[in-house]
Parts: structure tokens; sequence; C-alpha cells
């Protein structure tokens, strides 16, 4: 036994099951960055583990200064955060679309009273004519080459 608390081989284990973790590619857990997966990856038990000082030391100091979410953790987060803010900006502009749609139907609704009691003032001259009638009997009649 070394002096780290435990065998050269249950350390390089340790530190092969450490290295898989922190690369997302586990053999033996689900990859979540935790001590007792590590045991499990590495084949071990907990309290073995645990006489493994310099191997926590390690341990502790990679997942305090990188976190302990994995690289496809860390992935999925990163779409979820885009994903919220796409979504802000989605809501964002319906919401400025749905204000210009309401003020527009007021314009249009007024534009249709406007032109409802414009033509009560217009009698008998309200009528709706057929254009492509009344364009027929007014053409002139073209002879010749133009």
């Amino acid at each position: 036994m070394s002096d780290t608390g435990v065998s050269a081989k249950t350390e390089h284990r340790l530190r092969d099951a450490m290295d898989r973790l922190l690369a997302g590619k586990p053999q033996h857990s689900d990859g979540r960055l935790t001590k007792n997966n590590l045991a499990l990856e590495a084949g071990v038990s907990p309290a073995t583990m645990f006489r493994a000082k310099a191997v926590l030391a390690d341990w502790d100091a990679h997942i305090e200064t990188h976190g302990s979410l994995t690289p496809g953790e860390a992935r999925r987060d990163a779409d979820i955060d885009d994903l919220r803010r796409q979504l802000g900006t989605a809501k964002r502009e319906i919401t400025e679309l749905n204000r210009r749609l309401t003020a527009a139907a007021t314009v249009i609704a007024a534009l249709h009273h406007d032109n409802t009691a414009l033509r009560g003032h217009l009698p008998g001259q309200g009528a709706v004519v057929a254009l492509d009638g009344h364009r027929a009997s007014t053409r002139p009649e073209v002879t010749g080459p133009r």
C-alpha cells in the first residue's frame, strides 16, 4: 500500500474511473459526477475510495473548479437557457404583433363606420357597380393597328 491510503492498483483504477466520468464516458455508472459513482465506476467500495485521499483531493479540486455537471448536462443546460431566451423573444414579438393587430382592427372598424355614414349621406349613389360591365359599355372601339 502506498502513502495514498490505497494500493497503486486501486489508485490507478480510481484515477481511470475519474477520467472516464470527467470525460462523460462512464462504463459502469449513470455518469453523474458523484463520489458514489466514482467508486462504482472504479469497481471499489466507497470505504476503499474514501481511503484514497490523494484521488479524492484531486476529485474535489476538479469539482470545485469545474462544477459537478457532466459535459452532457452542461450542454443540456446551455440548450435549455438558449431555448428560454428564444421563447422570451418570441413572446415579446407575439405581444407586439397582437398590439398592432388590435390597433389595425380598431382603425378598420372606424373606417367601416365612417364609410357607412358617408354612404348614408349620398342617397342613390351608394350602390356598388360592377366595373367589368361598366367598362365594357363605355370602352371605345379600337380599329386598326395601334
